[in-house]
């Protein structure tokens, strides 16, 4: 289990810091405008749906992973 909530955090992680920083540039890259705020928001929407993709491919795939892969042989 802490195999699959390490995969799905890093993976959480990583699909925010990419939309943060995505929305960031398109903004000219001002931290301090109300604009980053936004851009930190709407960057949290990915990050959730990263989450329930990860959790139904628990399901899916290895249950000990994130991924939409096939199980593996053990």
């Amino acid at each position: 289990m802490w195999k699959f909530i390490i995969d799905l955090t890093e993976r959480t992680v990583a699909t925010y810091a990419t939309a943060f920083l995505g929305l960031l540039l398109a903004d000219t890259f001002d931290l301090t405008s109300i604009g980053a705020l936004k851009a930190a928001a709407v960057a949290a929407l990915p990050a959730a749906l990263s989450v329930l993709k990860g959790a139904a491919a628990s399901r899916i795939g290895d249950p000990h992973s994130a991924a939409l892969l096939a199980r593996g042989r053990d």
